[in-house]
């Protein structure tokens, strides 16, 4: 099988990720090599050199003055992506070497040109319905001719699109040799991107409010919230350690007691959790969107999220009665990069399985 994935451009799928959807690319891209299976990535400049990737390339941008002059010329970034989507989508077109094309980008344009295409286009729903992509899906499902496929990342996902299109479910994967079960510690511990919507402010009023101390990883997604919201916050029993690779939060979640996840937002999936949950370290979790499909009753605790502080003790009580080896456990069940890999591949089959007259 050849199966070309179509990653984000506005990242490079390279260690630190910048996020969950950086991550899962790496991961399967790899997973499926292993197996054996044919893959051509096209990823943003800058990804890991081992994937091989072929540039999604968002520049130069070659414009006329009349073009550029046009009052309602949107902001060049957006023309960039669009461009270099366009061209990844027509390259396609003339390539009867391929069995499947992966979208797992945000982009809507792989959706809607999906029909242009000779081979099946399965595209990943990484998070909630955007102002982009809704439309482009809703357009794409009204054609008589072949559809496109859609893979949720949690079953929270797939409601969240249920009233625009099916989709099957496929949980992220962690790859949990590389998680390696850790001995715990005293603290807690919370990794993400630096961002309002993933609210690492919260953690640390929580952490205070039950009295350990925390460490804070990730990239600084927005300076201004950093500054203002989070700075304040730090020293004494917190500490923000910085962006961390996957050895670094590999340590972090193991030597922590529990990891403490603190969305605003619906959260697709919670990858974090699953992570934590391979290094052996109980999850303490806003019940928000997918958190609740990565961890169970052994292995973490879901807190409403209208008053996470004022729950915290209780909530990091329980935690630290739990076993990190039924946490380890869960994540090589549930949470693994091959029992990922296995359900995307039979995805790819139902694709590409020849259609019955």
């Amino acid at each position: 099988m050849h199966v070309v994935i179509l990653a984000a451009s506005r990242h490079p799928v390279a260690e630190p990720f910048a996020g969950g959807l950086e991550s899962l690319t790496w991961h399967l891209v790899r997973g499926l090599r292993a197996r054996g299976v044919e893959v051509t990535v096209f990823a943003g400049e800058g990804s890991d050199p081992g994937l091989g990737a072929e540039l999604l390339r968002t520049h130069p941008l070659r414009l006329s003055h009349a073009a550029r002059s046009d009052p309602s010329m949107v902001p060049e970034t957006w023309l960039r992506e669009h461009d270099a989507y366009l061209q990844v989508m027509l390259a396609l077109q003339s390539r009867p070497d391929i069995d499947v094309v992966h979208n797992n980008s945000l982009h809507h344009l792989p959706v809607v040109m999906a029909r242009a295409l000779l081979q099946p286009l399965v595209t990943t729903l990484h998070t909630p319905p955007t102002p982009w992509l809704e439309p482009a899906v809703q357009l794409a499902g009204r054609s008589p001719a072949r559809r496109p496929g859609y893979v949720a990342v949690s079953r929270h996902t797939a409601r969240s699109w249920s009233h625009v299109t099916p989709s099957e479910v496929v949980h992220n994967g962690v790859d949990v040799d590389r998680w390696p079960l850790g001995t715990g510690g005293a603290g807690l511990a919370w990794a993400g991107r630096i961002v309002p919507e993933k609210a690492p402010h919260l953690a640390v009023e929580m952490a205070r409010a039950v009295g350990l101390p925390l460490r804070l990883a990730g990239p600084v997604g927005n300076l201004e919230y950093f500054e203002s919201r989070l700075r304040p916050l730090l020293g004494g029993d917190v500490e923000y350690v910085g962006h961390l690779t996957i050895l670094g939060l590999a340590q972090l979640f193991g030597s922590a007691a529990a990891t403490v996840v603190t969305p605003v937002w619906d959260e697709p999936y919670g990858l974090v959790a699953a992570e934590s949950l391979a290094c052996g370290t109980p999850v303490v979790a806003l019940d928000r969107g997918g958190l609740g499909e990565v961890i169970d009753e052994h292995t973490g605790v879901l807190v409403s999220p209208r008053d996470p502080v004022a729950a915290a003790p209780e909530a990091v009580g329980r935690a630290l009665e739990l076993d990190r080896l039924d946490c380890r456990r869960r994540a090589e069940t549930a949470c693994s990069v091959e029992r990922m890999v296995d359900e995307y591949l039979g995805v790819y089959a139902r694709l590409a399985a020849p259609v019955a007259a």
